[in-house]
């Protein structure tokens, strides 16, 4: 039985597809989306436990998208975790302010990087 649903909406295919061979192997169900309007039509039609959500996508970016889940009642309450390669600390302070939960760094850390993602579905 899985553990929970995990959406995960990144463009790049080696990450995603990285991603979620970790979760899988975590006994979580995966999601995927590729890019923004994609992956908020997939928020709002299947709720997942928890969102990852890589910041640089095509269509609505993360930033915006992180805002737009955070402002509908039915899926404002999901973890939203940013996972991004831009580390500047304004840029996490902006995902943050944008409604993310947290960020996790590109590259990932891949030994610990299903600890840090369950931490947020507590």
């Amino acid at each position: 039985m899985p553990k929970g649903i995990i959406l995960v909406i990144e463009d790049d295919e080696d990450n995603l597809e990285l991603i979620k061979f970790l979760l899988n192997k975590a006994e979580y169900d995966v999601l995927t989306a590729l890019d923004g309007h994609q992956g908020l039509k997939m928020v709002c039609s299947e709720k997942p436990d928890l969102i990852l959500l890589d910041l640089a996508i095509p269509g609505i970016d993360g930033w915006h998208l992180a805002e737009k889940i955070r402002s509908n009642p039915d899926t404002a309450e999901i973890p939203v975790v940013a996972v991004s390669a831009h580390i500047l600390p304004r840029d996490r302070q902006e995902a943050l302010k944008a409604g993310c939960n947290g960020f996790l760094n590109k590259p990932l850390d891949v030994p610990n990087f299903v600890t840090k993602i369950e931490a947020f579905l507590k």
